[in-house]
């Protein structure tokens, strides 16, 4: 069997590999500019710069969850969560590390400048 290589074959794979181009550009590539820590609740949303010196109190549907932000850190200090599994997460301080209490619908995440160094427990 012969394959013909078609005008509309070559522009759908060229099409393709800039869309795959610009987006591991955008992800990977962009520059971030300074960090922030961003908390979603209850259709709210705050931001922050992490290196802000910030508690916020969000209400969900379990309660108060009480978010600090202080040396460049950001964690979950109380949740009226069983578990407490937010609370045991512990610190968020770098590009893409978060904190979530889903029972109260509570996201905690560090976002921006993108901080090389690797993460030991992550690792």
């Amino acid at each position: 069997m012969k394959f013909k290589v078609k005008i509309l074959d070559i522009l759908i794979i060229l099409i393709a590999a800039g869309i795959t181009f610009f987006t591991a550009y955008n992800i990977y590539m962009k520059p971030q500019g300074q960090a922030h820590v961003l908390i979603r609740g209850q259709g709210r949303e705050w931001i922050f710069p992490l290196n802000a010196e910030e508690t916020v109190f969000i209400h969900g549907p379990l309660g108060e969850t009480k978010v600090r932000i202080s040396d460049s850190r950001a964690w979950v200090e109380t949740s009226p969560c069983r578990n407490q599994t937010c609370v045991a997460s512990g610190i968020v301080m770098r590009h893409g590390s978060w904190a979530a209490c889903l029972p109260n619908n509570v996201l905690i995440m560090v976002e921006g400048s993108k901080d090389e160094s690797v993460d030991a427990i992550a690792w």
